[in-house]
This record gives structure tokens, C-alpha cells and sequence, in this order.
């Protein structure tokens, strides 16, 4: 229903973590043994595409056995209850769309899907396997993995953007605000938009007039979520 408040969820690498997906920037984390030239930019791909491939195959396979967490299933819940749910999500795996979230935007790609390497517009599902070196899109040309390198636009920015505007809450989960044109979102809710940030280190990561909500994402989402459910609207705690 139209009327229904509208919350927009900004998810980052934070939520994924609970379900066992490594992110890029923790100590232990995707790029310790894999220098971010080599497999996630345009040059490393011009260098060595089987290695990018390889890379992104492991990352698949990971993906496949996670399973959505509390944190995606609250969200999924909170749209079946009624509310307006529109989440743009850094993250380039499916675990939005499996809790059973309808509106999801991947500002940087999905990993479960290949694409031409000189027409983006053209995108293959990949139900099982992943992508190997000589398999080619329509055109003829080799399939790379659908998502955003560092160093390539981000071609849903605007979209965002113009998600983010209509929010009558917006909710940040797991993200340290750090990489760009992403945490440049924030700016583009109104000045009156309530906005919460939900993470271990919110009170850090916090712009100002934004909630800190210092909690994982497993946690302080399920709570929140169960508060708009019981209310009826999107206030704040």
C-alpha cells in the first residue's frame, strides 16, 4: 500500500558477516591473501582473468552455503507486515532476496550473475558453477563476474539517490560509511528523514543527526524491526 511508511535500508559488509561471509576490511578478512589490484579492478582483470575468475568462483561457493540471518529476516518481516521496504545494499550476495525481501538494489553488483565483458547490459544467472575463461556472453566476448570493480562507476548511484530521498526512515546496517560514492547517500535524505545506524562501532561511525545504535546487526535490527512492528510506524527508539 502506498500510504504505508517507507523505511530504506543501506546494508554493508556488517550484515553479510553474521552469516559467515568474510568482508575486505577486517584483519582476517577476503583481500589478506588477495591483493585488491589483482582481483577487483579492470587491470587486474586485463592481466589475469583466470585468476580474477578463480577468485570470484571461491567467492560463489562461499555465498551459496550462507544462509540469511536474523537481520535480513526482520526486514523481510517487516515488508510482509505491511511497510514499505526498499533496501540498497553494497553487498553483492543474494541474502536479502533468500530472507524474502522483494526491493533490493545492488549498488555493486551480484556475484550470482556473469555479464558481457563489453555489453553490461547483458546478464547471466548463475543458478550452480561459476564462470570459467573461454565462456562467452551473445556478442562473443568473455563473461566476467557482474560486479562493480574499484575504479568502474557505480551505475545504480543515482537510483539510490533517488531512493533514499523518498525515505521516511533510513536505516544504515553494518557499513563503515567508507567507500564511495556509497556514503555519500546519506546526504541525500531530507533534513527532517529520521536516520539510525546500526553497528558494533556506530558511535564512531555516526555522522552527526544520525542515531548510533551500537549493536550488531543480528541484534539491533531484530529489535528495532519488532518495535516499528508492534508500533505500527517507523519512530524512533
Amino acid at each position: 500500500m502506498t500510504s504505508a511508511p517507507h523505511l530504506v535500508v543501506f546494508t554493508g559488509s556488517g550484515i553479510s558477516a553474521e552469516s559467515g561471509i568474510q568482508t575486505f576490511r577486517a584483519s582476517d578478512g577476503l583481500w589478506e591473501d588477495h591483493p585488491v589490484e589483482e582481483v577487483a579492478t579492470p587491470q587486474g582483470w586485463r592481466q589475469d582473468p583466470e585468476r580474477v575468475l578463480a577468485f570470484y568462483n571461491q567467492r560463489r561457493d562461499q555465498i551459496r552455503r550462507a544462509k540469511p540471518n536474523a537481520a535480513h529476516k526482520a526486514l523481510a518481516a517487516l515488508e510482509q507486515d505491511g511497510f514499505r521496504v526498499s533496501v540498497v545494499t553494497q553487498n553483492i550476495d543474494d541474502l536479502h532476496e533468500r530472507a524474502g525481501s522483494r526491493h533490493v538494489l545492488h549498488l555493486h553488483g551480484e556475484i550470482l550473475k556473469a555479464r558481457s565483458s563489453v555489453d553490461a547490459r547483458l546478464r547471466y544467472p548463475l543458478p550452480k558453477g561459476g564462470i570459467r575463461l573461454g565462456e562467452v556472453c551473445d556478442k562473443g566476448s568473455q563473461l566476467r563476474p557482474d560486479v562493480v570493480w574499484f575504479g568502474e562507476a557505480v551505475p545504480l548511484f543515482e537510483e539510490a539517490c533517488e531512493l533514499v530521498s523518498q525515505a521516511d526512515f533510513l536505516l544504515v546496517v553494518g557499513t563503515s560509511l567508507a567507500v564511495m560514492p556509497a556514503a555519500s547517500l546519506l546526504t541525500y535524505i531530507d533534513y527532517d528523514t529520521p536516520c539510525a545506524l546500526i553497528d558494533p562501532d556506530a558511535d564512531e561511525l555516526s555522522p552527526p543527526g544520525v542515531l548510533a545504535i551500537n549493536a550488531t546487526a543480528g541484534e539491533g535490527v531484530p529489535a528495532l524491526v519488532h518495535q516499528w512492528r508492534k508500533q505500527g510506524n517507523l519512530i524512533l527508539p
